[in-house]
């Protein structure tokens, strides 16, 4: 059986993961909205961290703005195309690690933290813990914390609305509709107040939960779909006016729990 990073490297061996936020209309909307709450938090000049960078769409993007970033990735094959892609890119430093352990970068170290990857890949309950022990240590205090997550209900949508719904509900949920998080799961998904519930115990102050992609992943698959340049503009603000309304968030299928690290 395979381990966790098998598992993952494996996928993105063969997976083109460096144009998932540009080749569709879902993925240009989490882009956007992603870079729209890093903005608020990360100014130019700011230490950032990237803690499962993939290609290195953020933190390329980031040290083009001049900010100081630092990107770790665990698959060989994302890191690859992140170090073609970032030749010349000032402000950037690549590693290959994991998530789970930091252990090369000292306490209190950057002012931003973005874990925009990890947590949908981690489905042992230590490992998640010590990503966000992780996260939280390399953190300046008063620094801020981003972890990405799925929402559980959004895979069953964007996955099994299309067929295979009871094969969906049997690998995400048991018997009693409590969520499965298992050893073989690729991607794993949360209960919004699940996933919040995390931190419970965690020396930082919640500053917000936000979806970041909406409905589009399910709807984009009918063959009737179609969004315009204008349209899309039109979309990615309004989206951003209700991004934090509690009762959307178990339909974007990424979202954002956002938080500062206490003092």
């Amino acid at each position: 059986m395979s381990g966790r990073k098998e598992i993952v490297s494996g996928y993105y061996a063969q997976y083109d993961e460096d144009g998932r936020l540009g080749r569709s209309r879902h993925g240009q909307l989490e882009y956007r909205t992603t870079m729209t709450y890093i903005h608020r938090y990360a100014a130019k000049g700011a230490r950032v961290l990237e803690a499962g960078a993939g290609t290195g769409r953020y933190s390329i993007a980031l040290a083009k703005e001049g900010m100081d970033v630092t990107a770790v990735e665990l698959a060989e094959s994302n890191l690859a195309v992140l170090r073609e892609n970032s030749k010349g890119v000032k402000n950037l430093a690549t590693y290959q690690g994991d998530a789970t352990d930091l252990g090369r970068f000292a306490d209190d170290s950057f002012d931003v933290t973005l874990s925009l990857g990890p947590m949908y890949h981690l489905f042992d309950a230590a490992d998640v813990d010590r990503a966000i022990d992780e996260a939280i240590r390399v953190t300046k205090p008063g620094g801020v914390i981003f972890f990405a997550f799925i929402s559980v209900f959004a895979i069953m949508y964007a996955n099994y609305f299309y067929g295979n719904w009871k094969a969906g509900q049997e690998e995400n949920f048991t018997a009693d509709y409590e969520v499965r998080h298992f050893k073989e799961q690729l991607f794993t998904g949360y209960d919004v107040t699940e996933f919040e519930g995390l931190f419970r115990e965690k020396p930082v102050d919640w500053i917000t939960t936000a979806g970041v992609d909406g409905l589009l992943e399910p709807i984009e698959k009918r063959p009737d779909f179609s969004m315009s340049d204008e349209d899309l503009e039109a979309l990615a603000a309004w989206y951003l006016a209700f991004a934090e309304k509690r009762e959307l968030l178990g339909n974007t299928n990424h979202l954002l729990y956002i938080c500062r690290k206490r003092t």
